[in-house]
């Protein structure tokens, strides 16, 4: 029989064992576009089936680019910029160019300097060991910026593959499949979801005789947030429109909970400051003092802070203390991956950022 890919998430399609990768029953193959029972549950009851696949084998996949000619386009997440960077992916686009595509533009505050951003993510990049050709900011959900974009990236390919690259959830499938709907008259071509894990292997998208688009896996980094949370309790966590910040006044002693999700204490402030929160507008943010925050962790986790809801406390590990000693004439930003920021004010302040252990924890010149 002929190899069959399935047309949402490329994984090649098998009709023997249910419970494996890439199932279909016989009646799929009879259908112009197949696709596996996996990405059918997804796209028609939004459920989600785990996959049993490793960071090596997707790795091992992406090293393919590197001896192939063409533009690769490396996609984050603009509400999780340092967690959603693919580590390593210097060395393996090889001599490829590199454009970096912020998506998600449309959660960031409207006020937002636009090359700021821009330029602030060169920084980043340069960090990861990335030389970038370009920085373009979208939001392929509102298409804000698409069109844009898509011109210049026909550019700038001069008829090579384009190569799309990232990691789980930032939005890889939903770029693509405004670009294949802007140009031709299919919809919905990849799988696209809230959860980890969408695309399986390499979905070939003819650009014109010569050339394809190609979206590749996304590369699942388990300090994200994502990876210890319910479907119920992702959905609270991922930001579906403009965040608003929330400004709380705070002086040492004192401490925010994101939730019961994480947690932040102000060791030590000169005095008192504006703490800028960007997280989902559906988490709850509960100021306390430190003195007293244990005992509300442990009486309130679920209910007054909560998410965590009950699915997820079920496997929730325990809180983890990091301590980070800031002493900065620039705003910095505390970022807790796959769930948000808290941007501290300049000047000497010692904080204590509380997370699930193997959860990041990291500070950074302030994006906004």
């Amino acid at each position: 029989m002929e190899q069959i890919y399935c047309h949402g998430c490329g994984v090649q399609i098998q009709t023997h064992s249910e419970k494996e990768l890439g199932y279909a029953p016989l009646s799929a193959l009879e259908r112009e576009d197949v696709i596996c029972k996996r990405c059918f549950r997804l796209k028609n009851y939004n459920e989600v089936q785990d996959v049993d696949l490793t960071d090596d084998d997707f790795l091992s996949m992406l090293h393919e680019i590197g001896d192939r000619n063409g533009l690769v386009v490396n996609i984050v997440d603009l509400f999780d910029v340092h967690g959603s960077f693919v580590r390593g992916l210097n060395r393996l686009v090889g001599d490829n160019e590199v454009v970096l595509v912020g998506n998600k533009v449309d959660l960031l505050p409207k006020s937002i300097n636009h090359n700021k951003v821009k330029n602030w993510m060169k920084r980043v990049a340069k960090e990861f060991g990335l030389k970038v050709k370009e920085v373009y900011l979208v939001s392929s959900v509102k298409g804000i910026n698409m069109e844009e974009t898509a011109f210049e990236l026909e550019k700038i390919r001069k008829g090579k593959d384009i190569f799309v690259v990232g990691c789980t959830n930032v939005g890889k499938s939903t770029f693509i499949n405004y670009l294949i709907n802007r140009s031709i008259e299919q919809e919905q071509v990849i799988t696209t979801s809230y959860f980890p894990g969408t695309t399986l292997g390499f979905i070939d998208i003819p650009l014109d005789d010569q050339a394809s688009m190609i979206d590749t896996p996304g590369i699942i980094n388990d300090h994200q947030m994502a990876h210890y949370l319910s479907k119920k309790d992702l959905k609270t966590v991922t930001p579906k429109k403009e965040v608003k910040p929330k400004v709380f006044q705070l002086e040492a002693e004192q401490t925010l909970f994101i939730g019961g999700l994480a947690r932040l204490d102000i060791d030590k402030v000169d005095e008192q400051k504006g703490f800028i929160c960007y997280f989902s507008n559906d988490i709850n943010i509960h100021r306390t003092k430190i003195d007293k925050a244990d005992l509300l962790y442990d009486q309130h986790l679920g209910e007054l802070l909560s998410p965590p809801t009950e699915e997820t406390i079920e496997t929730w590990p325990e809180l983890e203390a990091k301590t980070f000693q800031i002493n900065s004439e620039k705003k910095q930003d505390i970022v807790f991956s796959g769930l948000g920021w808290i941007t501290v004010p300049n000047g000497q302040t010692t904080v204590t950022a509380y997370v699930p252990k193997g959860v990041r924890v990291l500070v950074r010149d302030a994006i906004i």
